[in-house]
C-alpha cells in the first residue's frame, strides 16, 4: 500500500513538469503576445477613430454655428421678416449656442482621446446624451408646433405690410427682394396692401414698386418704394414661394441635423468602448503650459 500511494506520488511529480512545460512554451508565449499586440492595436485604432469624429464633430458644430448665424445675420432672405418673431431669434441663438457647445465638446473629445483620459471621455459622453435629446426635443416641438408658426408668421408679414414706407430699411429692402425675385405682391394677393397706411392716406392707387410684373410691363422700374398702379402687378401672393423656399431649404437642415445625430452616436460608441479598455490613466501625457 505504501509503494502504492509512492507511485500514485511519483505519477503526480511527473506531471507537475509537464504543466509547466506547458504554461513556458514558447508558443503560449507568443499567442500572449500576439494577443495582446492585438488588444493594443484595437484600442489604438479606437482612440484615433474617436479622434477623427471629434474633429468631424467639431466642423459639424462650425456649420451649425454658421448656420445660426446666417439666419440672425443674412439681410437678403425671407428670414429677416421672420427675425421679428421671438421664436425665430430664440431658435437662431439656440443654434448658434448649439454650434459653439459642439465645437467645444468635439475639442474635449479629441484631448480625452488622445490622452486616454477616462473622466473626460465619461463627461463627453453625457453631454453628447444631453445634446442628442436636446435636439430630439427641439424637433418634436417645431414639428407638433408648426401650425402656430405659420399663424405668427402670418401675423408679422401683415404687420410688416402695413407698415411698409419704402424708407428702405433692412425689413423693407428684404420684403421688396422677396416680391421682386419670387414675382409675387402682398402675402396673399395683392389686396393685402390695401391696409397700408401710406396706400389709404393716398388720393391714387399705390402699390409697392417691387410688385410691378416687369416681364409685361415696360420703362425705368424703381427697386423700392410706391409706385402708381397703372403699371401690371403680380397677382399671386408670397405665401406659396416662402413656403415653396422653407421646404427646400429645410431638407437641407434636416440632412444637416441628421448627419450631426448619427455622428453623436457613433461618437457615443466610440468613447465608451475607449472608456472601457483604459484601466490606467496617465496625466503625465497631458501636456502642460
Amino acid at each position: 500500500m505504501h509503494g502504492h500511494r509512492a507511485h500514485a506520488t511519483g505519477l503526480h511529480c511527473r506531471e507537475e513538469p509537464s504543466s509547466r512545460a506547458a504554461i513556458f512554451h514558447p508558443d503560449f508565449h507568443r499567442f500572449i503576445g500576439q494577443f495582446s499586440i492585438m488588444g493594443k492595436g484595437c484600442l489604438t485604432a479606437t482612440k484615433y477613430f474617436l479622434f477623427l469624429f471629434n474633429l468631424i464633430f467639431f466642423l459639424c458644430g462650425a456649420v451649425i454655428m454658421g448656420f445660426g448665424l446666417w439666419l440672425l445675420l443674412d439681410n437678403q432672405s425671407f428670414i429677416v421678416v421672420l427675425n421679428n418673431l421671438t421664436t425665430v431669434k430664440v431658435a437662431c441663438y439656440i443654434l448658434i449656442g448649439v454650434g459653439a457647445f459642439s465645437m467645444l465638446m468635439g475639442f474635449l473629445g479629441c484631448l480625452g482621446a488622445i490622452y486616454e483620459i477616462r473622466c473626460l471621455l465619461g463627461l463627453y459622453f453625457t453631454c453628447l446624451l444631453v445634446i442628442l435629446i436636446a435636439q430630439i426635443t427641439a424637433g418634436a416641438l417645431i414639428y407638433f408646433q408648426k401650425d402656430v408658426l405659420h399663424e405668427e408668421t402670418s401675423k408679422i408679414v401683415a404687420k410688416v405690410l402695413d407698415n411698409y414706407t419704402g424708407n428702405n430699411s433692412t425689413t423693407e429692402q428684404t420684403w421688396d427682394f422677396i416680391q421682386r425675385n419670387m414675382e409675387c405682391c402682398g402675402w396673399t394677393g395683392r389686396a393685402d396692401w390695401k391696409d397700408n397706411a401710406i396706400v389709404i392716406n393716398s388720393s391714387m392707387q399705390l402699390f409697392p414698386c417691387s410688385c410691378q410684373n416687369v416681364s409685361v410691363a415696360t420703362g425705368n422700374f424703381s427697386d423700392s418704394g410706391f409706385c402708381e398702379a397703372e403699371t401690371p402687378v403680380y397677382d399671386v401672393g408670397c405665401a406659396d414661394s416662402v413656403e415653396r423656399w422653407i421646404l427646400t431649404n429645410i431638407g437641407v437642415v434636416l440632412g444637416i441635423c441628421l448627419g450631426v445625430a448619427v455622428i453623436e452616436l457613433l461618437g457615443m460608441i466610440l468613447s465608451i468602448c475607449l472608456c472601457k479598455n483604459i484601466h490606467t490613466e496617465d496625466y503625465t501625457k497631458v501636456p502642460k503650459y
